[in-house]
Order: C-alpha cells, then structure tokens, then sequence
C-alpha cells in the first residue's frame, strides 16, 4: 500500500491502479477485517489494474457504440432470443468471474464477502454495466449456497462459482409491471409437474430482467394454492439452458431503451411454460427473495460509492493540471470547496458501504426465519442507510465533477457523463427510497429494537470524538449529539403515530444516514494518524450534513395533504 504521504494523483486513470490510488479504502477494509488487504491484497491489487485497463477501455466503446442488441428469430423465424454483445465486454464478464468476484467466496479458505464487495467496489469505476450481472450472480449464488435443497444447490451453485471462464451469471426476476415494488402483488403462476418433485412451469411476464439472457435466474412466482400477498410467494430457479443445450421456453420481447448502464441486457420476459426448480415455496420464497435484495443492496451501496470516487478522480486530476487567470484552479477556495464536496461524502459512503458489507460478513450464516436475531437486525438497519445515502451521494458527485471540469466534462469523450448516467440507476435499483424509509420504520419497531442499535452504534463510534475534534480544531462531536437527539425524539414521534411515520419516515432515514455516514468519519479520524482525515471529517460535518441545514421532524400539522391533489391539477384552493 502507498504511503499517504506519498500519494500523488495520476495523469490519467485509465491504465492506473485503482487499488493503488485508495489508501483510504485500504485503511478501512484492513481495520474491519486485516485479512481482506493481507491474505486477499494481491487479488485485490491485480483486479484494480485490470480494471482501470481492459475494463474501462471496453466499457467505454460499449456504451457509445456497441450496447446489446437483441436477436429475437433466427433465419428461418424461429424464437432465438439471443443477445448480441460487443466481443470486448463479453471477454470481460468472462475473466470477472474467472477473477473470483463470485467463487473467492466458496470452497475451501473461502474469501470474506467483504473482499469480494470490494472487487464491487473498484468494477463500478470503471463499468457499472458489468458491475450490474456481477450483483445478481452472488444474490444467486448465496441464496443457492445457503438456503436452496441440497439438489438443486449441487446442480446448479457449481455452474456460478466456477472459475475457468465458463461461469454462468445470474438474474433475480421479481418486478412485474403492474406491481414495481409490490412483490406481493406477483401474478405470474407456478404449477407443478407430475412425476417431477420439485420441477414447476412458470407463467407470466417479468417487467425488469437486467442480465436477460445470463444462464440462471431467481424468479417469484405463486404456485396454484398459494395465498395472496408475499406469504403466497415461491421462488424458483430458473435457468435460460436447460440440460442437453435446448433453450428453456420463454420470450424476451424487447430490451429497454435505457439512460444509462447500456452495456447490459435488461428485457421483459414472457415465461410461458417455463422450467423453474423450487428453492422454496410459501411463506418462505419471500423471505428468500429478500435475502437476494438485501445481497444486492450492498453492492448497489458500493457501486455508487465507486461511481463518486472515480467522479473524484477525475475532478481532481482535471483541476490539479487545470491553469486559468494566471492560477492552478484548486489555488481557488470555491474550487476547492467543490471538490471537498466530492471527497468527503464519497469517503463517509465508503466506510458506510464498507460496515454494511461487514455485517453481511457477521449475518451471513443465520437463517432468513430468525429475523429477531440482533446481528440480521443491524444487517438490514446499516443496509438500508447504506443503499439509500449513497445512491442519494454518487449522482451529486458525477454532477459536480461535471461541472468542475466545465464543457469538456459534458461530452463523451470523458467518461463524466456516463457516471452521470449509470449512477442515476442507483436510486432506483433495489427498492428506491421510500421503499428503504419503509424497512427501515419496521426495523425501529420495539420488536427489533433497530433504533437501540443504531444509537449505540453512533455512540461508540464517537466514543473517541475529542481526539477527532483536536485534530481537526473543532468540535465536531456536539453537532452529531445534537442531531442524536433530535433523532432519538423524531423516532420516538414516529412510533407513537403512525400518521407522523407515514410523512416523515424519509426523512428519519436521511437523518439517520446521515449521522451513521458522519459517525463512521469521525471515528476513522479519531484512529488515524495525522489530521488529513479529521480535516476531512470536519468539512464533512459543517458542510454536507442535509439534515442539519433547519428542517426537523415535528408533530406539527400535515398542511400539504389537504390541498396536494389541487396543487398538482392547477384548481384554486379557497
């Protein structure tokens, strides 16, 4: 690893190390788990070369001239669904798992998930496109490894994990069009086959498919006796190929027209008859489903914080060799403002990205049923702030890379404005916001007690405050205090009315985020050695902290609701 002392920026990051140039990432993987950066360093370290060359270069030509292309007949008009790749991203998504991303995971001495999130880390600097198939295929991977029956993990995990090239890659297929993130409200069907225990045909349409064609997918369904809602859900697993080469009936109607993360294949899919093996019926397919979410949240957690740090890079390396009015333009204090806006939310959603992953580490073994189990608790409670604060911090840091690279940062030929692009998604993957405010109210509920973990969690981390605040000159700690306690109360609002819980739980969620993202920033300034990243901290807490720029969460009226539908249809309001 480098000494931070003697850290210097690169010309350019393509053909750099993207490992290399983290020493940050380093300091906190190492402090969470020192077999990531010492038994796993060397994978690391080539993976970021890796990434930083061929990654990046194919992923450039593929989003501007070579996105997937889907061939649905072949010449003599038979059902061909087949997906047309560019060759360089297709030898790519090849060597990515061959790498490991996935199968460092299993066997043997098997890698901690942390290590591999990390690899998740760096690949979304360079091509979230790639990074997208990546997520699902170690959703796949774990559930089929820890929850799915003995058969079908012995079929198939082999298929995903293995590391010659020839690995398959995954699909969790859950979003169907009338319902977004209403699983429950699925209708494709699953029916069983006599004679074939285990083995049931799939009907119905799958509206989001990303990674279409991949070889094996997680699919929800509602067998013939299932009840409504989520308790009535199965999921199955459905592969594209079934044995022998023949394709698996189904239909890819088309492939969305996406702004961003062109370089890969999401469809719609009509499954019509197709095979599905059972990983779990009702209640339990939910439950596992969720597992695979909850899996991928974390990597959408490190896919926007490697989507911001490459928006760093490159803002930085452009205003460090920028010269305008006689001056280099980090000689100016608003550019260096901007680019401090940059850095120290990226590097507060790192260590925030950085701890979900940890607790996955923690959580992994237990069972999806022992939901009460205080370490899946803080799993799905860090998770949530996680996916939600940093997809919220990447689309901010690509725009204003943009901007402090001015009309250069515009156009394609930097990459700025796919980061743009590819990191809006991140909003959106996974459950959006409100979906993230809505698992996060029910883990507060006294049943979990997720708020006591949080609280406590904070409090430790700033256990250390003064030494953070010496080195930074300033006190850093009593603002976060201060909104503890207004979080305390608002969640205490919150429990006692649900109507309160109803409006404000977004915002207890981005207050939350936001003094768990803080925490972890003071805490790592409090054990490093110098004051660059107190510095940093500081910054952090007077400048990027939304929830204490005025607003709070009250049990004052709810004025909007009575006139909102009036508001938005331009009637009068008396």
């Amino acid at each position: 690893m480098p000494a931070a002392q003697n850290f210097e920026l690169p010309q350019t990051v393509r053909d750099s190390n993207l490992f290399d140039l983290d020493p940050d990432a380093h300091i906190a993987l190492g402090r969470l788990n020192a077999a990531v950066t010492g038994t796993w360093g060397g994978t690391l370290r080539d993976f970021g070369a890796w990434v930083a060359g061929p990654v990046d270069r194919q992923a450039e030509y593929t989003d501007r001239h070579a996105p997937p292309r889907l061939i649905p007949y072949d010449g003599d008009g038979r059902l061909a669904n087949r997906i047309l790749y560019n060759p360089a991203w297709e030898t790519a998504s090849r060597e990515v798992y061959a790498r490991g991303i996935v199968g460092l995971n299993y066997g043997p001495g098997g890698a901690p998930y942390l290590t591999t999130f990390a690899m998740g880390y760096m690949l979304s600097q360079a091509d979230v496109s790639l990074h997208c198939p990546v997520t699902m295929t170690g959703a796949v991977a774990y559930v089929l490894d820890r929850f799915a029956p003995a058969g079908v993990k012995e079929r198939f995990l082999p298929q995903l994990i293995r590391r010659d090239g020839e690995a398959l890659s995954g699909g969790t297929w859950a979003t169907e069009l009338h319902g977004g993130s209403d699983i429950g409200a699925t209708t494709t069907s699953a029916s069983s086959i006599e004679g074939e225990p285990g083995v049931f045909r799939l009907n119905g349409l799958k509206w989001f498919t990303s990674n279409a064609n991949g070889g094996l997918a997680l699919a929800t369904a509602r067998p013939d006796d299932g009840v409504a809602g989520t308790r009535g859900l199965g999921v199955y697993l459905v592969p594209t190929h079934l044995a022998g080469g023949a394709s698996n009936p189904m239909r890819i109607r088309r492939l969305k027209d996406k702004l961003g993360t062109c370089g890969i294949a999401t469809g719609e899919i009509d499954l019509v008859d197709t095979l599905g093996w059972e990983v779990a019926g009702p209640p339990r397919g939910f439950k596992l489903m969720m597992a695979a979410l909850e899996f991928s949240r974390i990597h959408n957690a490190m896919a926007a914080v490697g989507v911001a740090r490459r928006a760093w890079l490159e803002a930085a390396i452009f205003a460090t060799g920028r010269t305008a009015f006689g001056h280099t333009i980090t000689d100016y204090p608003m550019v260096q403002a901007e680019l401090m806006k940059v850095l120290a939310p990226q590097l507060a959603g790192m260590h925030l990205a950085f701890a979900a992953a940890h607790a996955f580490d923690e959580a992994s073994s237990i069972d999806v049923d022992d939901t009460d189990n205080p370490r899946r608790v803080w799993l799905r409670v860090l998770t949530a702030l996680a996916k939600y604060w940093t997809a919220d911090m990447c689309v901010k840091a690509a725009s204003r890379a943009i901007e402090t690279i001015g009309g250069n940062g515009y156009v394609y030929d930097h990459v700025t404005p796919r980061l743009l692009r590819d990191g809006q998604v991140l909003s959106v993957w996974e459950g959006p916001a409100n979906i993230q405010a809505l698992e996060l109210l029910r883990l507060l509920e006294p049943r979990f007690g997720g708020f006591r973990m949080f609280e406590e969690a904070v409090e430790h981390l700033l256990a250390d405050g003064e030494t953070a605040s010496k080195a930074a000159g300033a006190d850093i700690v009593s603002p976060l205090h201060a909104l503890l306690a207004h979080a305390r109360e608002a969640a205490g609002l919150m429990a006692a009315s649900p109507d309160l819980a109803g409006r404000h739980a977004r915002r207890l969620l981005a207050l939350m985020s936001d003094l768990m993202a803080a925490a972890f920033m003071v805490d790592a300034a409090a054990q490093s050695d110098g004051r660059r990243r107190a510095l940093i901290a500081r910054f952090f807490v007077e400048h990027c902290l939304e929830s204490s720029q005025g607003w709070r969460i009250t049990a004052s009226p709810d004025w909007l609701a009575p006139h909102f539908g009036s508001i938005i249809r331009h009637r009068s309001i008396d």
